[in-house]
């Protein structure tokens, strides 16, 4: 009996512990098509970070885990809600993650700028809320918080222009938002992604021994989908991950280039894991 009532405390423990600490409610961004009528929306960078939502008091991922920022960096923070991406540099992603989720802070964190793209639960267009930040820095300013700029679009030629230039410097893809629209949280028709690829994500259900210069390391995973679908995905990886390969059930986010007329995935390749 004393077992039985030790294991039921554990369990209300635990459920107590996942109600207190949900993920953040966010907006998401849609993939754009190039058949959307996106004049007079605003463009800019999508940058490969960490999401980071300040919600007056902590700084939370996307997936809910609370961050440990050192106090220097969050000083100058406003008492009400920021959302953006911690973010170092292009490409960077690993170093990134790193920085911003050990427990215990390091120097590290002076390389990284928290770029903000919305200043949730605020009233009016997107250039309103963002004003709301804009003038509390004015009076409180912080070098580690920086406004993204949101560049008007007069074209989808505009768009594909800027798309290239992101893409040869290796920048991940744009973001596209109607400023108009008042703050909303889910998945967005007025808030789009565009890449040069897709991505999409999925959990690792086997780990695959390699051939030849990968004997004896991770040749591939075999993944499912959402839809429960199975894709294998082969490259992307570096030395270090075949040695040491996501464990199963893991999720990891890939890259792949349109579908196969069978609904495939083409040319699927590894991105990186999706952060807890």
């Amino acid at each position: 009996m004393k077992t039985k009532f030790t294991s039921l405390v554990c369990i209300l423990f635990i459920a107590q512990l996942s109600i207190a600490n949900p993920p953040p409610d966010l907006f998401l961004l849609k993939t754009y098509q190039n058949n959307q009528d996106i004049t007079n929306w605003v463009m800019s960078e999508k940058l490969d970070g960490v999401r980071g939502f300040w919600d007056g008091k902590r700084l939370i991922t996307r997936s809910g885990k609370t961050l440990n920022p050192p106090e220097w960096f969050i000083q100058n923070y406003p008492p009400f809600a920021i959302d953006g991406e911690l973010w170092t540099q292009r490409n960077d992603f690993e170093q990134i993650s790193s920085i911003v989720r050990r427990k215990i802070p390091d120097e590290r964190w002076k390389k990284v700028t928290h770029q903000i793209f919305e200043v949730p639960n605020q009233s009016g267009g997107l250039f309103e809320r963002l004003s709301i930040l804009h003038n509390y820095l004015a009076q409180n300013p912080s070098q580690f918080i920086k406004i993204i700029n949101q560049i008007p679009i007069h074209s989808k030629q505009q768009v594909n222009d800027y798309l290239d230039v992101i893409t040869r410097v290796k920048g991940e893809g744009l973001v596209l938002r109607d400023p108009k629209i008042e703050y909303k949280t889910g998945r967005l028709s007025s808030a789009l992604k565009a890449k040069k690829h897709y991505d999409d994500e999925c959990r690792v259900v086997e780990i695959l021994t390699g051939r030849g210069k990968y004997i004896n390391k991770m040749g591939a995973l075999k993944c499912q989908l959402k839809n429960g679908n199975i894709v294998k995905i082969g490259s992307g990886f570096n030395d270090n991950q075949r040695s040491n390969p996501p464990l199963i059930n893991t999720q990891i986010t890939f890259k792949y280039y349109g579908l196969t007329k069978n609904g495939k995935h083409k040319f699927p390749i590894f991105l990186r894991i999706v952060p807890n």
